[in-house]
C-alpha cells in the first residue's frame, strides 16, 4: 500500500501539473520536452505503481485466500519477487527524466519512432528497462493469482461458491495476461 499510495501522490501530481500546462496560454513550464516526459511518466507511474500495487497487490494479496478460507497466496516467494521490483523499477523510471533530455517524445518511447533529437540513449533505455521490470513484476503477480486461484478452488469450495471479488481478481490478471502484449504494442505505436 505505501508503494502504490506514493506511486499515487506522483501521478496525481503529474496530472495536475499536466492540466495547468494544457489550461494556460503557451508554456507553463516553459519546456515541451519536460511536459512530453511527464505526459509519459505519468501513464506508466498511474498503470504500473498505482493501480497494480493497491488495487491488485494490495487488496488481493490478503483478501483474497481469506475469502476462500486459505492461509496465503500459492507461492508466497513469487509475491515477494513481484513487490521488490516494483520500487527499483519506479526509481529507474523517474530518474530516466533527469538524463540528458529526458524523455520529451510524448507517448512513444521507442527511438526509431521518434526523432533522434528529443530522444537521448539513456533515458529512454532506462525507461523501457523500467517499463520491462514492471511488466515482469505484473506477470508475476498475475500467476500467483491465477495459481492461487485455482489450486484454493480444489482445496476449498467449488467454483459457484467462490465470492465475486475472487471471481473479479482471476477475471482481472487473465485480462492483464492477455493485455500486456497490446499495451507493449500500443506504447510502441503511438
Amino acid at each position: 500500500f505505501i508503494l502504490g499510495i506514493s506511486g499515487g501522490v506522483v501521478g496525481m501530481s503529474m496530472s495536475s501539473l499536466i492540466r495547468f500546462e494544457l489550461m494556460g496560454v503557451g508554456d507553463v513550464m516553459g519546456n515541451p520536452l519536460m511536459f512530453n516526459s511527464m505526459t509519459t511518466f505519468h501513464a506508466f507511474i498511474m498503470i504500473f505503481f498505482f493501480i497494480m500495487p493497491v488495487m491488485v497487490g494490495g487488496f488481493g494479496n490478503w483478501l483474497m485466500p481469506m475469502m476462500v478460507n486459505s492461509v496465503d497466496m500459492i507461492f508466497p516467494r513469487l509475491n515477494n519477487m513481484s513487490f521488490w521490483l516494483l520500487p527499483f523499477s519506479f526509481f529507474l523510471m523517474i530518474s530516466s527524466g533527469f538524463l540528458g533530455e529526458g524523455l520529451g517524445v510524448g507517448w512513444t518511447l521507442y527511438p526509431p519512432l521518434t526523432n533522434y533529437m528529443f530522444s537521448t540513449s539513456q533515458s529512454v533505455d532506462l525507461c523501457i528497462f523500467s517499463l520491462h521490470m514492471a511488466g515482469v513484476s505484473s506477470i508475476l503477480g498475475a500467476i500467483n493469482f491465477i495459481c492461487s486461484f485455482l489450486q484454493l478452488n480444489f482445496l476449498g469450495p467449488s467454483f459457484d461458491l467462490i465470492p465475486l471479488f475472487s471471481w473479479s481478481v482471476f477475471l482481472t490478471t487473465i485480462l492483464l495476461l492477455l493485455a500486456l502484449p497490446v499495451l507493449a504494442g500500443g506504447i510502441t505505436m503511438l
